[in-house]
């Protein structure tokens, strides 16, 4: 028979493709973990590993028996959640994922009254990009995550919980900065600094502003792209050292978050481009009363 054991060891090594690195993961030696995946293999009669040259690749009868094994551990999971949720829905670990331009400006206003409303419901947080935590989520790597519409997955629950207008970003000393609003057109010929690829706030951006959008395809606009490792914080570096303007979420803007010298809030004119931001777990999740109380206070949050 195999063990849960042997399945969290597979599922590990299936990952990280590393001996050493699954074993600290399960927090066991790496004998341990070898001898586990060895005995796996003997007891199902095939192949899982193909192991050449110290490199670790999962044959193709190994990924579908890695695919059954991880959901064979989530219903584990969901087992000892089902139990505890019958107690009391409201104590014990959530995991929380949230996008890396939301964490930052939410989790901030939200985990303090989360904890003082759930003191025995402490959160691990992971900030990742949406298509990351879409994938976390659905194999139950965290139980829900904060993302931008639109958010989609098979079979997850997804619930928008507030709309966020986006604001231009300016240098003091900039004429943008002089102006009471600014329209898309204003803004096409200007030196935009924008998050890369991979973030989902750069895309709402340019589908929210076909003026913008325009002018970066007919590659009439000065607008640069950062790193996909870059944040709204680098940003708003760069525009105080005067290298260009950017959009950011207004979240991300609030008054007082830096020297007023140096930058400059300035609203859209007309029709501002916008997010919704919204809460998404598993349709299976056992827990649903603590993802009603995160909604809520995420929710009450941004409406005060």
């Amino acid at each position: 028979m195999m063990t849960l054991n042997e399945l969290k060891y597979l599922v590990a090594l299936s990952e990280l493709k590393h001996f050493g690195q699954a074993a600290e993961q399960c927090f066991v030696s790496q004998p341990t973990l070898s001898v586990a995946i060895k005995k796996l293999e003997e007891k199902l009669n095939v192949a899982l590993f193909e192991r050449r040259n110290q490199q670790i690749d999962v044959t193709p009868i190994g990924m579908h028996i890695v695919q059954r094994a991880r959901k064979v551990l989530q219903e584990v999971s969901d087992i000892q959640a089902i139990a505890q949720n019958s107690q009391d829905p409201l104590q014990g670990e959530i995991r929380l994922g949230a996008i890396f331009t939301i964490a930052p400006y939410l989790l901030p206003v939200v985990i303090p009254e989360l904890h003082q409303r759930a003191p025995q419901m402490p959160l691990y947080i992971e900030e990742n990009f949406t298509a990351s935590l879409r994938k976390q989520l659905i194999a139950g790597d965290i139980d829900a995550a904060v993302v931008a519409m639109p958010f989609t997955g098979t079979d997850l629950v997804t619930r928008p919980l507030y709309d966020e207008e986006f604001v231009v970003l300016a240098p003091y000393s900039h004429p943008v900065a002089q102006m009471a609003s600014v329209s898309q057109e204003q803004l096409a010929d200007e030196t935009l600094l924008l998050l890369g690829d991979g973030h989902c706030v750069r895309d709402q951006i340019m589908q929210s502003c076909p003026a913008i959008q325009q002018s970066t395809l007919e590659k009439s606009s000065p607008m640069r792209s950062l790193t996909s490792g870059s944040s709204l914080e680098t940003l708003k570096y760069m525009v105080a050292s005067g290298m260009g303007l950017t959009i950011l979420p207004g979240s991300a803007a609030r008054p007082g978050q830096y020297n007023p010298n140096l930058i400059k809030v300035v609203p859209f004119a007309d029709n501002p481009p916008t997010r919704t931001v919204a809460l998404s777990w598993r349709a299976t999740y056992t827990r649903p009363k603590a993802m009603e109380l995160i909604a809520s206070v995420i929710k009450h949050n941004h409406d005060t």
